[in-house]
């Protein structure tokens, strides 16, 4: 560690403090200070956290005897570098009102794996991590959004060598076609990270020399049967006939190599207990059952090199071998957090935003986040990410999907043929959040035609119509006036709170249908107190439908808010017809879902459709189908996608 890691800071005296508080200019200048001095007590903490780590290790005296130890690790012959040290896992030691504010919220999705161009399951995780970074950001939280391509191994090496390219140019195709399709479903995010990224490999080959110092990294023979898909070695008891993989369906080949291994094993305990201290770490609950279970069947070391693939960053101590493709790519969750100028240091990435808030990953990569991950982090003295989130798979038609059947769900086609926010839309709302899913196209025309088109943008549309018509688009009163002593308000007010706790516990569907329940519900009043009958009326009757108009518009407008996570595009249009620009869209926060916004004197936009309807075969007027062409019908509508770039 060089000597400014090691300089000692601490945190300067208030010099505002004899300063009154009636003065707003000093008062200010004193906030300012505050923050600045509690960020520096932050660092100070998050410094003296992996500082401090190899010290912790007096509270896990309970682990396994090396005795034990050494029988379950995996050799014929071996060579520890150094002698082995216990670690415990780390956690920030400033209070949690004290930090809270100041923690930047870093969400990852899994690097995805580049041996093929993106599929609807990462396309799916992507869509969910976005709408839960865009409603963090809405309630005002530095958000770090990470995402990335792994972009080493041997199945990398192996369609590069099929499409007659280098890995290194085959990387670079599959890669941008994440970025666009990304770009296309309106992924927000914040980082990307490649592993063929230059001050990643700087960062790995830093943190294999800590785990290996730790004595954590030794070298053997072994041979057992590899998955080349899942590009491990597996125990045979878990394969099925022919020893075949359960996830790829296709025969592992046997192996004998000279690898170095992590020792899992020593961390067995440790994890134990770190999953009894800290249930919430594994999320859905019945995933956490899954990962006790696979530690409690006992841990065995795992080989974290490659004599026979090139194609990957090579072990600092041997240049023959390249580094396993898992325990290169988990540090990309590290090394994104790295300033893009200046030399890549795993300490400065670290204190960076590490640990990461959340990561949400498919079930089927569980092991890695849940098991080795955490396993590893202790051994080199680095916080544990504070919850891992296992989502479920899709399927379509109610069957798995797969190439050899033909029934593959293509992202690229369903974004061009129905756009980004009825994809994202459907699938936030139609899968439970942490199980399995099924796509069905007539069931997604349905949904989202209901939803989007009629209940949110037909309700926006016909009112509007009667705002321009009776009011010349102006706001009558003040949205809060409008609704004094109105019940619709209350009930809008409850379903926005019932609609953010959804989205802190992740239960992403229900949020969306609580929103949806306060276009439900705004229908249900127009439909009620019919404000075109009111209109024709005149005098009181008339200014009760002016009022009308107001609540409704005001619920809209709660709408964009609280939708935005989920259809960002649909809720900047929406909130521009409210005759908002989008600069204001972007900068609205969970707050203003309060009622009370819309003004009295407020323009509104002129009323076009907002979501346009997606065609389907129907019926003709003879009896006959009328063929449609499945898509969206053809209008102009205004598209805003943001993305900050890696």
């Amino acid at each position: 560690m060089d000597a400014t890691s090691k300089q000692r800071r601490t945190q300067k005296p208030n010099i505002y403090a004899h300063l009154p508080a009636s003065d707003s200019l000093f008062h200010s200048r004193k906030q300012l200070f505050e923050e600045m001095a509690s960020r520096v007590h932050y660092s100070i903490q998050n410094n003296f956290c992996f500082l401090s780590s190899s010290s912790s290790s007096q509270l896990y005296n309970s682990i396994n005897s090396r005795g034990t130890h050494l029988r379950n690790r995996i050799h014929l012959r071996k060579n520890l570098f150094s002698s082995s040290s216990r670690r415990g896992a780390l956690y920030c030691t400033c209070s949690r009102n004290e930090s809270e504010s100041l923690e930047p919220f870093v969400l990852t999705t899994p690097l995805y794996y580049v041996n093929a161009p993106p599929h609807m399951g990462s396309a799916y995780t992507t869509i969910a991590a976005d709408a839960i970074a865009r409603f963090q950001r809405l309630l005002g939280k530095k958000v770090i959004f990470i995402t990335g391509t792994d972009e080493h191994g041997e199945k990398i090496a192996t369609a590069a060598a099929a499409r007659g390219s280098s890995p290194s140019e085959h990387c670079n195709v599959i890669s941008q076609a994440y970025k666009a399709l990304w770009k296309d479903l309106d992924i927000a995010y914040d980082k990307f990270i490649r592993t063929t990224n230059p001050k990643h490999e700087a960062i790995v080959k830093e943190f294999y020399s800590k785990v290996l110092a730790n004595g954590d990294i030794y070298r053997a023979d072994y041979e057992g049967l590899y998955c080349v898909n899942c590009e491990e070695y597996k125990d045979e008891k878990e394969l099925m006939e022919n020893n075949c993989c359960p996830m790829h369906l296709k025969p592992c080949v046997r192996r004998k190599e000279d690898n170095y291994f992590f020792a899992l094993s020593k961390y067995q305990k440790q994890l134990e207990d770190t999953l009894v201290q800290n249930p919430d770490f594994v999320q859905p609950s019945f995933r956490l059952n899954e990962v006790q279970g696979w530690i409690k069947s006992g841990l065995r070391d795992f080989s974290i090199s490659r004599a026979s693939v090139d194609w990957g960053i090579p072990v600092p101590n041997d240049i023959k071998q390249t580094i396993y493709v898992w325990f290169d790519a988990l540090l990309g969750y590290i090394s994104a957090l790295s300033e893009e100028k200046g030399q890549p240091n795993l300490q400065a990435a670290v204190y960076s935003g590490w640990p990461a808030s959340l990561h949400l990953i498919g079930k089927d990569i569980l092991r890695f986040h849940a098991v080795y991950w955490p396993a590893m982090l202790i051994s080199a003295g680095i916080s544990l990410p504070k919850k891992v989130f296992g989502h479920g798979f899709l399927t379509k038609d109610g069957m798995k999907m797969g190439k050899s059947l033909g029934n593959t769900l293509e992202p690229n086609d369903l974004v061009n043929r129905f756009g980004p926010d009825a994809v994202r839309y459907f699938f936030l709302r139609e899968v439970e959040f942490g199980n399995d899913g099924d796509y069905s196209e007539d069931r997604f025309i349905n949904i989202v035609n209901a939803h989007l088109a009629n209940t949110i943008g037909n309700l926006l549309n016909r009112t509007l119509g009667l705002l321009k018509k009776n009011c010349q688009s102006t706001l009558a009163v003040d949205s809060a006036i409008a609704a004094e002593g109105n019940e619709f308000k209350d009930t809008v007010e409850k379903l926005v709170e019932k609609a953010q706790v959804q989205y802190e516990n992740l239960t992403i569907s229900s949020a969306c249908e609580a929103v949806l329940e306060i276009g439900n519900a705004g229908n249900l009043y127009m439909d009620e107190h019919a404000p075109w009958s009111l209109f024709k009326q005149g005098g009181a009757a008339s200014e009760a439908a002016a009022k009308d108009l107001v609540i409704i518009l005001e619920a809209m407008r709660i709408i964009a808010i609280a939708l935005s996570p989920i259809t960002p595009s649909l809720c900047l249009r929406i909130y521009t017809q409210l005759g908002y620009s989008e600069d204001q869209f972007n900068a609205a926060t969970w707050s203003e879902t309060k009622w009370g916004g819309l003004k009295g004197g407020q323009v509104m936009d002129k009323p076009k459709p907002v979501f346009a309807r997606i065609e389907n075969q129907t019926e003709g007027e003879d009896g006959g189908e009328a063929t449609k062409k499945v898509g969206k019908k053809k209008e102009k509508i205004p598209q805003s996608q943001s993305m900050a770039g890696a």
